[in-house]
């Protein structure tokens, strides 16, 4: 809300002009033939402003199309973990203790239009932009590690089941199922979004992870893969759908107006930064792929290296300026920062880039909330809709806007930028990892939920799930029997589906499975699972989740009982 003081009206501050500057005697009637009509054509005010109104929209976003934007800070420890920093990257927003990088937070929801539930079960956005001296970086993740699809050619696809019926224009659960029933990797995904986690009590009450495998190159050159974690310090808390449904009914935008009015009354959030570090190779020794993001890192075996603190402290003063037009993209990387070959990764650095010149225009970069606010910007590039001005370096030839030239244009950094990545060799295919592993970890993560979160789970999966077809509802109780017998058998009851029901069905075509898998399926149902969560050590995705109410969220999330999910996870 604005608290600036308020001027009279009419003041020669406060006179309504048009866009060319020329103020408005008249706003409330056309220009007429008499008081009744005809209107003239020449009705250049009329024209301005309905014009305007009638392009007040841009396409909203295919995925993410609902979200909330704010600002703050990272401050880091310049250091990861124990060591400094400059051991892994030089990226220079890391190397200083207490050093602080502005930044532009964009919560989201994934499916649902602009106007949707934020209450809805969902992936949630966790997208961040760096306004660092060495230009942007843009890390754009979710509120779940993992997602359910490994290869960015199936991206498409999963987004159309779980986007509306192109006949019927709901969402079909029919439609979500058939798709992830052939597509086994989706069950650790699946395993998440279903339970509590699918619906987060409040933005400021949620994880995120850049869920991607990226890299980071020291001053050497060395490389490293890494995962980037945030945990928020306002602890962890989660909706059941019967919760999620109550406060739907009172309000859509309860995430958006928990995090904004916190921030206006002070209580700025805050989540830690972590980082897992593995060295750069294929590691033959792990039974699943490091680029695979439907798979975690498990922590006991790489550990979170603490980074620094991200604090969001300011609001947006326009929700369309600094909302709608806000761009992010995961090929935004400074120097110290890198890809890693994951194929969803690959994927969504070209799709985010398109979709925004798409949906923004050419010149989307040049907006405010997407400009380098603290590198300075000196291209060729030049015209194109909506451009206002030429990225000109002092003192640059303006006549030469191509390069190399010895006319005083602009020439190329002599900065040297060694990256020693690993040496890679193979012939050029179309094939999936060979090391899929789909069901271990979707296991899990299934036997570290708390007790309330795996009822839930259950619940969801069966009630959805009793809303799709039999050939569907017989693949996905087969499927969940390999993860966990209870999981497979609690579900399985829910639709009257025994083990016996689905112990002939035969793999999916192309599907592999491990010997261990083909030894479950010969005791589909009996394999002898137990639910002890210390097999698996401590996953982030297992820190204590509070079972908020819908009156607790209505209620601002106010005295809470929450902890850091930091501590939770020390516990």
């Amino acid at each position: 809300m604005d608290k600036s003081p308020k001027a009279p009206s009419g003041t020669p501050d406060q006179v309504l002009t048009n866009r060319q500057g020329h103020p408005i005697t008249n706003n409330q009637s056309q220009r007429t033939v008499g008081s009744r009509g005809p209107a003239t054509l020449e009705n250049y005010q009329f024209l301005e402003k309905i014009t305007h109104f009638d392009r007040e929209r841009i396409p909203e976003r295919v995925v993410h199309a609902r979200g909330f934007v704010c600002y703050g800070e990272l401050e880091v420890t310049g250091k990861i973990g124990d060591e400094p920093a400059s051991k892994y990257t030089r990226a220079k927003l890391f190397q200083e203790a207490g050093k602080k990088t502005p930044l532009a937070i964009r919560f989201s929801t994934v499916i649902g239009g602009r106007d949707s539930s934020e209450t809805a079960r969902d992936p949630r956005g966790f997208a961040v932009k760096f306004y660092t001296e060495d230009g942007n970086w843009d890390l754009v993740g979710n509120n779940l590690a993992v997602f359910f699809i490994r290869d960015a050619i199936k991206f498409p696809d999963v987004i159309h089941s779980l986007k509306p019926d192109p006949i019927t224009f709901r969402q079909e659960p029919n439609r979500i199922f058939d798709f992830m029933s052939q597509a086994p990797e989706s069950m650790h995904m699946l395993t998440h979004l279903f339970s509590p986690r699918g619906i987060p009590a409040s933005y400021r009450h949620m994880e995120g992870f850049g869920v991607n495998t990226y890299k980071m190159v020291n001053a050497k050159g060395d490389t490293v893969l890494v995962k980037y974690h945030f945990h928020p310090r306002c602890g962890l808390a989660s909706l059941t759908a019967e919760e999620a449904a109550k406060v739907q009914g009172q309000d859509l935008g309860s995430a958006s107006k928990d995090l904004y009015e916190a921030i206006e009354r002070g209580e700025h959030p805050q989540w830690d930064m972590y980082v897992q570090i593995m060295e750069d190779h294929d590691h033959p020794e792990l039974d699943w792929d490091p680029l695979d993001d439907t798979k975690i890192w498990p922590e006991k075996d790489f550990p979170l290296r603490h980074m620094g603190v991200m604090t969001l402290n300011r609001n947006v003063q326009d929700h369309f300026n600094e909302n709608e037009q806000i761009a992010m993209g995961t090929g935004v990387l400074v120097d110290g920062l890198d890809f890693s070959d994951d194929k969803m990764l690959v994927g969504r650095t070209f799709s985010y880039s398109d979709t925004q010149r798409y949906r923004v225009g050419t010149n989307y970069l040049q907006l405010p909330v997407n400009q380098a606010k603290n590198a300075k910007v000196s291209t060729n590039l030049n015209g194109g809709q909506m451009s206002y001005r030429r990225d000109l370096a002092p003192g640059q030839n303006p006549h030469v806007n191509y390069e190399p030239s010895i006319h005083n244009g602009l020439r190329e950094s002599p900065r040297e930028e060694p990256n020693n990545a690993p040496e890679i060799r193979g012939r050029l295919t179309r094939s999936v990892l060979e090391r899929r592993n789909d069901y271990v970890q979707a296991r899990g993560r299934y036997c570290t939920m708390m007790d309330w979160e795996r009822d839930d789970l259950v619940l969801n999966m069966g009630t959805l799930l009793g809303q799709c077809e039999r050939d569907v509802q017989e693949r996905m109780v087969w499927h969940l029997m390999l993860v966990h017998d209870d999981y497979g058998t609690r579900v399985g009851k829910v639709l009257g589906i025994t083990a016996d029901d689905v112990r002939n069905l035969q793999p999916l075509p192309k599907q592999v499975l491990t010997d261990e898998d083909k030894s479950r399926l010969q005791r589909l149902g009996k394999n002898g699972d137990t639910i002890d969560p210390a097999v698996w050590g401590q996953w982030t995705s297992s820190v204590k989740n509070y079972k908020a109410s819908a009156e607790e969220v209505l209620n601002g999330m106010r005295d809470v009982p929450t902890k850091p999910a930091t501590k939770e996870a020390a516990e």
